[in-house]
């Protein structure tokens, strides 16, 4: 069976056929930031099974670590499959930009070691502190934060171009399913924090920030960096509020998510383990 699978502003298309192995939710601190979520959802497939069906010219390549590449469609900042560098004739697709429903399920939980401190694994998948055993690949270092402590939640992008911190108080926290939210995030869902619009400061590399706005949607863009593809800090004055991808914080925030939002548009492949409250589309008010 054929699954396809695209970017957010759908510049950048893909299918492949054959089985799928090795889904997992990778908590490595790299993948947190370039996803700006709690965890990559990724499942592999053979390579030669591969090709992208559209715009392979779109497609931005960053080497977040020594023989390893993430790829981004440079319009929209989604992540898409880097297919330059198999790994043992395989490629990592990322889950949440497919448009078909897949039969894979992930296996568990990877690098659980570097998990974000905001984040709580729910019971129900196995958990490992780095790769799963069997595994023969190097393990690196997380990142230290990119500034110095000032007592403000600090974050900053993969490559450490773009830094902000959040000098407002959080407004909410929130897991959104959305269909956008997973292209943009190539992952199961969003973790956003929430505060005023003049609540997040840009402390370097502004020059380095692009979005893509959704043309039918009245809000929602995707904010990302042109150089690594991680996702950014989105500015709203419209309705005073910023939008804070969590996974791209370099501290602990001293918030939690409070609630799924867009459920019913929820990857099939992902099962909702915790006891947070869900909403099938926005929250009420």
């Amino acid at each position: 069976m054929t699954v396809r699978g695209s970017c957010l502003c759908g510049d950048v298309a893909w299918e492949t056929s054959g089985e799928f192995d090795f889904m997992s939710h990778c908590h490595c601190s790299r993948c947190r930031k370039a996803n700006g979520a709690a965890f990559s959802t990724e499942v592999m497939c053979d390579a030669a099974n591969f090709g992208f069906t559209r715009g392979r010219d779109r497609v931005s390549h960053f080497e977040s670590s020594p023989g390893l590449s993430r790829a981004f469609c440079q319009r929209c900042g989604s992540p898409v499959p880097e297919d330059t560098k198999p790994w043992q004739g395989k490629l990592f697709l990322p889950a949440g930009s497919f448009d078909d429903d897949i039969d894979a399920r992930p296996m568990g939980h990877i690098f659980v070691g570097s998990k974000a401190p905001w984040y709580d694994i729910p019971p129900g998948l196995p958990t490992w502190k780095a790769y799963p055993p069997g595994v023969d690949a190097a393990v690196l270092p997380d990142f230290a934060p990119r500034a110095p402590d000032t007592g403000k939640p600090q974050g900053s992008c993969l490559c450490g171009g773009v830094t902000f911190v959040i000098e407002g108080q959080p407004l909410r926290v929130q897991n959104c399913h959305c269909q956008r939210c997973r292209k943009a995030r190539g992952t199961a869902h969003a973790s956003n924090l929430f505060t005023t619009a003049d609540g997040v400061r840009i402390t370097g590399g502004e020059d380095l920030i692009d979005s893509y706005k959704v043309p039918e949607a009245r809000f929602y863009a995707n904010v990302f960096c042109r150089r690594c593809g991680s996702k950014l800090p989105r500015f709203d004055p419209e309705r005073n509020i910023a939008l804070v991808p969590m996974g791209t914080l370099d501290v602990d925030p001293g918030v939690r998510p409070e609630r799924h939002i867009f459920v019913d548009s929820k990857a099939s492949w992902f099962d909702i383990r915790d006891e947070l409250p869900q909403f099938p589309g926005p929250p009420p008010g």
